[in-house]
């Protein structure tokens, strides 16, 4: 099968679609696919969003984003939408969220479910990454669902990793988890509009914060910034900081050295996720898998007993 072209967004659409894809003869093309588009790929600049329910991610994107195409820079947006635990399903609501990109020719916004995966980030984002590279993209933005401890899954695929607060540092400094300010590159309180005081003053309480971390890069400090990605205030500041992050991490090595290991770390995740796939899939492991759960949660078993017993005879016919 030819190898589609992905520098049309009708043919970017599809590749995305098949790597996202669980059909074995899928998953085969979307490997051959990512094979020869990776030469053209790793370019862009890659930017991680999150932050706290209600801070706004989507109206900043869309300011961000239109801000960034009318520097001349081709933005595409990958927006992970949380998966319902009940019904399976998501909204995907994200384009509707961004009216002035969504009809941008310089932007492409591709919504996708998180499903099961950690940190709210579709499984398959990393790929879609290399897809919209391959595609002239040279501006990637991952927004994620919300903040957690496990929203630093996202730090580990992007270049910068940007955390949006609300003007009300109080309240928080109390919700957001350390681990997220620890791989935060630059912290934004977002609506500064709403109230430039509560602004300032949050941004203060998080600089304080910051100061008390060790920076995950030697060669730079988080910074935090007041802006409104409503009214635009703020988004050159932003964009400039940016700018040199990426000027003084590549002089330093450090940037070139951050997606080393970050693939590095990608190829030990697939293949723990394939060992655990091909574990559960084992005819002789699914025909006890049920029993020996329901023995550990009733506490006729150990875990540990039990997790013996299953890897015994896992290895035992391989």
């Amino acid at each position: 099968m030819p190898v589609l072209d992905v520098t049309t967004r009708a043919g970017l659409a599809r590749a995305i679609t098949l790597v996202e894809s669980k059909r074995e003869d899928h998953r085969a093309e979307a490997r051959e696919l990512l094979g020869a588009i990776m030469p053209r790929t790793g370019g862009a600049q890659r930017i991680g969003i999150t932050g706290v329910p209600g801070v706004g991610k989507s109206t900043f994107i869309d300011g961000f984003g239109t801000m960034l195409t009318e520097l001349g820079h081709r933005v595409a947006v990958l927006a992970v939408d949380p998966t319902s635990k009940r019904s399976r399903g998501s909204i995907l609501g994200d384009k509707t969220r961004m009216a002035r990109l969504s009809v941008d020719s310089a932007a492409f916004i591709r919504p996708s479910p998180a499903g099961d995966t950690l940190g709210g980030v579709s499984r398959k984002t990393r790929e879609t990454m290399l897809l919209c590279e391959a595609a002239g993209y040279d501006v990637v933005l991952v927004e994620t669902v919300g903040v957690g401890q496990s929203e630093t899954v996202v730090a580990d695929m992007v270049d910068f990793f940007l955390v949006l607060m609300l003007p009300n540092a109080g309240d928080d400094l109390q919700g957001i988890k350390k681990g997220v300010l620890e791989v935060a590159d630059l912290i934004a309180v977002n609506k500064a509009d709403i109230d430039e005081r509560a602004a300032k003053n949050a941004a203060r309480a998080y600089s304080n914060a910051l100061h008390i971390l060790e920076p995950t890069d030697p060669d730079w400090h988080p910074p935090v910034h007041t802006l409104s990605g409503h009214t635009g205030e703020g988004l050159k500041e932003l964009w400039d900081a940016i700018g040199v992050h990426r000027t003084k991490t590549d002089a330093s090595g450090s940037r070139a050295r951050r997606r080393a290991e970050q693939q590095v770390r990608w190829l030990d995740a697939l293949i723990e996720e394939g060992l655990a796939q091909g574990f559960a899939s084992r005819p002789q492991i699914s025909a006890r898998l049920a029993t020996v759960r329901r023995d550990v949660a009733e506490g006729r078993t150990p875990a540990s007993t039990a997790s013996d017993e299953l890897l015994t005879l896992f290895f035992g016919h391989t």
